[in-house]
């Protein structure tokens, strides 16, 4: 495994259940750090380093993942490294921690969470959506699919970044209970030009035809600390994810005749080809 970077200095709180936090680390850049004894689930620092490198592998936009070492004398002299509870709070777990590097350093440029649907025309990747939503079937991701939409200063479009991997593979469970409306984005929009199977290329091939290898080779990285030692359950969780490369199709075809209705382009595609048929 690659020598952690180091977190140097605490930025802010950010939003989302996991509680992460804002830092800056080693290399000077800003990371969005998860920390083993977030409120969600240990397994989910876990999730995010393998399925963000996942994406990665098959070429999808995602931040740089890292392991990030913080240390007690960092943690004992921020009052804000703390998690907060029903009733009270506890510290912050020294340790390596996960962290997801800041899409653009705010000094470099602007990041939302989300832009409205009239200005998605400025995003210059859509396509990109039907590539991550290839890989949140596969990777059985249990909640809506989150994106970040940055830009650098000067720039007029965004470019969109795939985050907050933690819900892969159900979250804490390491199962694959699928159903058709998990692991999506919350506006059918971004799959405005999706028109057919082909609008899922090259991610879904890249995803069909990954090696065991290639999975394990990803899967090696992860810091054992992150799934409790079990190597037992990271096996069976390799097997299962090399496995499941076959039913993406099948996945993606039930959220396409889902109630959602997401892709209005792919029955243009349908229509279009019954009527030159019927032409004929």
């Amino acid at each position: 495994m690659a020598r952690a970077l180091e977190a140097m200095r605490h930025i802010r709180r950010m939003r989302g259940g996991a509680q992460s936090h804002l830092m800056r680390c080693s290399d000077n850049n800003l990371y969005v750090v998860k920390f083993q004894n977030n409120p969600q689930h240990l397994r989910v620092l876990a999730n995010e380093m393998f399925a963000t490198r996942l994406a990665q592998s098959v070429g999808l936009p995602v931040p740089q993942a890292e392991v990030v070492q913080v240390d007690d004398w960092l943690i004992e002299r921020t009052a804000e490294l703390a998690v907060q509870l029903v009733h009270g709070s506890i510290r912050c777990t020294a340790g390596r921690q996960f962290g997801s590097r800041y899409v653009v350093d705010p000094s470099d440029g602007q990041v939302f969470d989300y832009i409205p649907v009239e200005m998605l025309d400025r995003v210059r990747n859509m396509e990109t959506f039907a590539g991550m939503l290839a890989l949140d079937k596969w990777t059985g991701n249990a909640d809506g699919r989150q994106a970040a939409f940055w830009r650098r200063g000067g720039e007029r479009k965004y470019t969109a970044a795939f985050i907050d991997q933690g819900y892969c593979f159900n979250a804490g469970e390491w199962s694959f209970p699928d159903h058709p409306l998990r692991g999506i984005y919350a506006r059918n929009e971004v799959y405005g030009g999706v028109q057919g199977w082909q609008s899922f290329e090259p991610w879904l091939s890249r995803i069909e035809g990954i090696s065991v290898d290639e999975i394990w080779s990803i899967a090696k990285q992860l810091p054992a600390e992150w799934y409790d030692n079990d190597s037992s359950a990271l096996e069976k969780l390799v097997e299962e994810l090399f496995g499941r490369r076959e039913l993406v199709r099948s996945l993606i075809e039930q959220f396409r005749i889902s109630p959602r209705r997401p892709f209005a382009g792919w029955h243009e595609v349908v229509k279009c080809a019954q009527a030159a048929a019927h032409r004929l």
